[in-house]
């Protein structure tokens, strides 16, 4: 094809596919305000008269929050108010003008806490090791704090569904515990609400939606390139997982709302030492030789063999 025939059919080309990206698009929003408004009505996690504090790192991750959330409140039944904050940490480098030039382009009431966490941290956790925990602790309570002083009944932060499979698994992992992220919770102090409104997006939504936004994305440097973190390291797992085996995170997240305590090994969620033969028929009853039953698995990706074992 010669170079005008090639620039004239890429001519043609070019408003399908603006018109392609658009649907897409247009698409996407729709599916994070479905999802986030799914979660907040079923977890009642706003109601008539709240006023939501939505923390904002600089991440894709609160950039979406606060996106969807400001969408959500133009259409919402309910009437409620939003308040973004950012924790300022004083870190060497932070570009503190960032969050504060974009806040103030969207109209959205906000506050910038100045603590300086990092002198804290640098000084208690030695060179090289992890400094999230700390940085956690610290920052939960200062935001706690900001929250009373704001006079906000919730506090909204930007975990979504592939963050809770994470904590799911670490805590199994490495902590022995069948423990993941609440989509809502009472905070350790007891006076607010902590609510997680992106619990059922996907993460690889969220980062489509923040590079069509082009928020200006901040990196947390304090914790440097830890590129052996557990978290990460969970976080690869679950994407190869979801790559070779389509619709097993989505399955691992509905086993989440989908618990079985009579099947388990808590005595404290079932009474196994009472358990009694009632002589009548129980749907959470002994299943122990039964044939599991599972729907069929994807098929396999190109390339690879499925070898049926006996």
């Amino acid at each position: 094809m010669s170079t005008v025939a090639r620039t004239e059919a890429e001519t043609i080309a070019s408003p399908r596919s603006a018109v392609k990206i658009g649907h897409e698009t247009h698409k996407l929003e729709k599916r994070l305000c479905r999802e986030a408004g799914r979660a907040i009505t079923t977890f009642r996690m706003i109601e008539e008269g709240d006023k939501v504090m939505v923390c904002m790192s600089g991440g894709k991750d609160s950039y979406t929050l606060l996106d969807v959330l400001l969408r959500l409140q133009a259409r919402a039944p309910i009437r409620f108010e939003l308040v973004a904050v950012n924790l300022d940490q004083k870190q060497p480098g932070f570009p503190a003008h960032v969050l504060p030039e974009y806040l103030a382009r969207t109209g959205v009431r906000f506050h910038i806490e100045n603590e300086d966490t990092y002198g804290i941290v640098k000084r208690l956790i030695p060179e090289g090791k992890t400094t999230c925990s700390l940085c956690s602790r610290l920052r939960r309570g200062i935001l706690y704090r900001v929250a009373g002083e704001l006079g906000c009944s919730k506090i909204a932060l930007g975990h979504h569904r592939d963050d809770i499979l994470q904590t799911l698994l670490l805590n199994m992992f490495f902590g022995g515990k069948l423990k993941s992220m609440p989509p809502k919770l009472v905070s350790d102090d007891g006076r607010h609400v902590v609510i997680r409104p992106l619990a059922y997006v996907a993460e690889k939504d969220i980062a489509r939606w923040a590079t069509h936004r082009a928020f200006p994305i901040i990196p947390c440097n304090l914790c440097g390139s830890q590129e052996n973190l557990q978290r990460k390291q969970v976080g690869d797992l679950l994407r190869d997982w979801e790559g070779r085996f389509p619709g097993r995170v989505p399955n691992m997240f509905n086993a989440l709302q989908n618990v079985v305590a009579s099947h388990l090994l808590d005595g404290r969620l079932y009474d196994f030492e009472n358990a009694r033969a009632t002589g009548m028929a129980s749907a959470d009853g002994d299943r122990a030789f039964d044939p599991d039953t599972f729907p069929a698995p994807a098929p396999a990706l190109p390339g690879m063999q499925v070898v049926q074992r006996p």
